[in-house]
Formats: C-alpha cells, structure tokens, sequence
C-alpha cells in the first residue's frame, strides 16, 4: 500500500470518529463523561465491548500464536464465559444498588478508605501499562505502514495517534466510546472475516474447505491434559474464569461501560450477549491463524522470526489493497477502542476515586480535563520508554508484571463478598503489595522449586489468595453490613 493510501485510509477514519463524537457529546458534563446518563442501549455497549477487548494484542497475536500453542487459548475463553455469568449475576447487580460511579467505591463502603484508595491505585498502576503496551505494538504498525515512508519518527506517531484518540473522548467520554466502540468492532471483524475470504480466493478454495483444513492441522488442538504444563485445561479453565472476574468485573475500564445501562436487567442482559458474541469472535481469530499457516506452506512464504508479524506481514504483502487497507482499519480500530475506553476509565477513577470529585462543587468539569490530558500525556510517556527498551521481551515482562496488580483487586472484593469480617484498614496497602510480590517470585521460580510444574494464568488465583489470607491476618472480630444507604 502506497503511504498516501494509509494516510487516506487514517483520515477518513478518525473523520468518522470525529463525526461520531460532535453528535454524542452536545449538552455533556461530568455525568455523561462518567456514566453516559445511564441511558445505553444494552446491545449497543454488547456488541462495542467486543471490539475493546479484543485489543490490538489479540488482533495480532492471537492468530500467530497459533503455531506456538494451538487452539488452547480456546480453554480460556471457556472459562471466560463462567466468569461473566458471575459478573452478571453477582457483580452487577452489586453496582447498581450501591449506586457506584466507580466500582471501587465499594472498598470505601466495606474496609475504609486506605483499601479504597489501594484498590484504585492498583487499577491505575495495571490500565495505564496495560493500555501503553496495546498502543505500542498499534503505533508499530502505523509506524512501518505510513510514518516510515516519509522519514516520521516514532514520537511523533505516538503523538499523533494519541493525540486523536483524545481529541474524540474529552467531551463526552464514555457516551461517546459506547458509540464508537461498535465502529471499531464492525471493522476489527470485518479485518477478520475479509482476511478469512481473501485467503480462501487465493488458494482457490470454497468455504466448505475451512473444516478440512482446521481438522487436518496440527494446530488445531484444543485440550492440554498435561498437569505440568501451563496450558493444562483446568489450570487454563480456572484461570479464565478468574481472570475475567478480575480483569473485567473488577475493571474500571470495562465495568464503566456495563454501568451506562439503563437498569440491572438490561446490564445482565449486556454482559451474556458480550460472552457469546466474544465466543464466537476468538473463535474466528483462531480459525484465521489456521488459514494463516496454510496459506504461507502452500505458497513457500517465509516465516517471520516473530508469530506477531505473521498476520500483518501477508495482510499488508500478499492479499492485495483491498485486504491491507482493511487491516489497517482493523488495528486501528483494535488501538483506538482499548486506548479510549482506558483513557476514560483512567480518568473517571483518578477524578472519583483519588480527587474525590463528585464531593467537590468547584471546577468539576476543568479538573476533569486536566486529569484527562494528563493521562494522555502520562500513555505517551511510557509508550516511548516501552521504545526506548527496543526490546519485546523486556516490554512483555513489563506488562505482565502489570498484570499482577488485578489480584489484590480480586482478593480485596472476593474477601469483602465472602464474609463480613472488617479489617485494619491501615495495613491493606501492605497486603496488596507484598501479595504481587510474592506471587512474581513464585511464577518465576516454580520449574525449580516444585519439580517442574509451571504456573499458567492461574498464578492470578495464588495471588488473590495470598491477598485474602492477609486480610484474614489483619482482620478484627467486628462485623460489618453493606446497605444502598453507605
């Protein structure tokens, strides 16, 4: 594709965005910026929330890491489906009572103010590497497919990505991102579905084809029984369970979305349609990656050094413009709609949890665009140290470290759901910070310490664990009861 092809192909983009934005954030204050005025249609935030998270990580890497571990990703994403009917039938209704703006208010409520504070830092500490990382491995891509062509540095990819992504969010916040998240989902799946098509025209083959061509890889594997390995389905299973506990029913970042619904039933209604709908989306990403592998043995393609670069290597070289220009609107959409959701849930917890201002009467609406713009500039920062490293390996590390911070968050809630002990609210932040840190030595060290055995995903669980059984050490014989009222 020609530079001036993408740079086409960028700007009508964001002009929908733009669109998109100018007609959702008329008569927009501080109450629509946080919670949309409580008036999405469910399906509409269903189906945005599918291309949120199915960030640019997954567009990516999903179908080339097919080579590496088969359909075993598979096992988690069953899991993940267990862990949003706990969502929609534990979690949610939870928020809608207590009337939360943001979901750790809850910790405010049931332990005190210092495990309130802790539980929001954590989740700032994990989006904001989490939401860098994604916007990394994007601004890559843009940076090899536009920028390099006419002598651009990184920078100012960076920049300019970012830039845009703000320009359409700091009005009317997640109003506008339940909009324009089901943008980004239809052409993320189109990149998908188009790429699937394209390679199937050019091998000459009808759709009939894709049930012999996944039944007679090997790549197609979908169950690990291996109890030492860290793909065993119940390790995976379990973790994927959790981990969408966690990472989802515990994350500002998706959790504000399911709260911009109208009532309880409606946001339940939201989560189950999302699961199956996310189902079917992996379900797709994995049936490409098979494609993928197909098509580069039957056409004597060289492999690139990195799974990554599999998939944009043949989108953007070998299925022809039309395929290219959809997958570039397909990792842009990726970016685009984890980075603004983040943006916005960055934002709403730093203003509600850490500046308290729904308790503030003065200058409401200007310290929230403050904030905004300063975590706009924070997301930039780190995407130029993650640069600066120049290496993948030690970027990956740094994110999954990240990962870390979710199991104080599922310990904290998990221990305040389960009982009513209270705790020395005091001590928390201690608990939250040695829990991670024991569970990074633990996964680090297990192959040598337990005869072999790898922790997977369900290091979360460890981790949450050892948060609870602090909380349990700390915790003081006086009972405590949640009502609406708190």
């Amino acid at each position: 594709m020609t530079p001036l092809l993408v740079f086409s192909v960028i700007l009508v983009y964001f002009g929908l965005l733009m669109t998109i934005s100018h007609f959702t954030s008329k008569k927009t204050d501080n109450t629509t910026f946080f919670t949309g005025n409580k008036q999405s249609p469910w399906y509409l935030v269903a189906y945005g929330m599918v291309g949120a998270t199915l960030s640019g990580v997954t567009f990516i890497s999903v179908p080339g890491e097919v080579s590496n571990t088969g359909w075993s990703y598979l096992q988690f994403v069953m899991g993940n489906m267990v862990g949003y009917v706990v969502i929609a039938f534990i979690l949610i209704p939870l928020f809608y009572k207590l009337n939360l703006v943001s979901i750790y208010e809850y910790l405010k409520n049931r332990f005190g103010l210092k495990s309130y504070r802790t539980g929001a830092s954590f989740f700032i500490i994990s989006q904001t590497i989490g939401a860098s990382f994604r916007l990394f491995l994007a601004a890559l891509v843009l940076q090899i497919a536009f920028f390099n062509s006419f002598g651009i540095p990184f920078w100012v990819t960076v920049l300019t990505t970012i830039t845009l992504i703000w320009l359409y969010t700091f009005r009317g916040g997640i109003k506008t991102i339940v909009w324009t998240d089901t943008l980004q989902t239809t052409f993320l799946l189109l990149a998908v579905i188009i790429s699937i098509f394209v390679i199937l025209d050019h091998l000459d083959l009808d759709i009939t084809a894709i049930g012999n061509i996944i039944n007679s890889s090997s790549k197609s594997t979908i169950f690990d029984w291996d109890w030492l390995s860290n793909r065993n389905f119940f390790k995976t299973f379990l973790a994927g369970v959790f981990i969408t506990i966690a990472m989802n029913g515990l994350d500002q970042n998706v959790m504000q979305k399911n709260l911009t619904c109208k009532n309880v039933k409606e946001a339940q209604k939201n989560v189950l349609w999302f699961s199956i709908t996310f189902f079917l989306s992996t379900l797709l990403f994995l049936i490409l990656g098979i494609l993928l592998y197909h098509y580069v043995t039957v056409n004597n393609i060289p492999m690139p050094e990195r799974t990554d670069d599999l998939y944009p290597l043949l989108a953007l070289n070998y299925f022809g413009v039309f395929a290219g220009v959809v997958f570039l609107l397909g990792i842009i959409a990726a970016a685009f709609s984890s980075a603004d959701s983040a943006l916005t849930a960055l934002t709403t917890s730093f203003c509600i949890d850490l500046l308290d201002i729904q308790n503030k009467n003065k200058v409401k609406e200007k310290t929230r665009f403050r904030v905004h713009i300063l975590f706009t500039l924070l997301l930039f920062v780190i995407i130029i140290i993650f640069n600066i490293f120049n290496d993948s390996s030690v970027v990956n590390a740094v994110f999954k470290v990240a990962g870390f911070t979710y199991g104080p968050l599922l310990g904290l809630f998990a221990f305040g759901l389960l009982n009513k002990l209270k705790v020395k609210d005091k001590l928390v932040p201690l608990i939250c910070i040695l829990a991670p840190f024991i569970s990074i030595v633990l996964n680090y060290n297990s192959e040598k310490w337990f005869n072999g055995f790898q922790f997977g995903f369900e290091i979360l669980l460890i981790n949450a664990l050892l948060t609870m059984l602090g909380l349990w050490l700390i915790s003081i014989k006086n009972h405590v009861r949640i009502t609406p009222e708190q």
